[in-house]
């Protein structure tokens, strides 16, 4: 299952893995909903290569805001704590590994 991250860990969890993929999300966002499950399957198929979490954006707006978190789904790939990627929208799981595994 995903890392839940919230605004208080939200630097020290980017800082803290070479490749950090962060699902922004809300409880009543069905595109949201469709994604989790793919989330939640990559954070087990990366377990030890990328930290793979998940940001509630109704309970965390400061880092929402940082980062101009304004559609949901979002989703945002770091690199050495590093901004590298940012995929909006619900999209296939192919189109989230593909990025994955160009930052590895």
């Amino acid at each position: 299952m995903a890392l839940q991250i919230t605004d208080a860990d939200f630097q020290e969890k980017i800082n803290s893995n070479t490749i950090v993929v962060v699902d922004f999300w809300a409880t009543w966002c069905g595109p949201c909903r469709a994604v989790a499950p793919i989330i939640d399957e990559l954070s087990k198929e990366y377990e030890g290569k990328a930290l793979i979490g998940k940001v509630d954006v109704d309970d965390n707006p400061e880092v929402c805001e940082k980062y101009g978190i304004r559609n949901i789904p979002t989703i945002l790939f770091f690199k050495n704590g590093v901004l590298a990627d940012k995929q909006v929208g619900s999209v296939p799981k192919t189109a989230l590994v593909a990025k994955i595994e160009s930052l590895l």
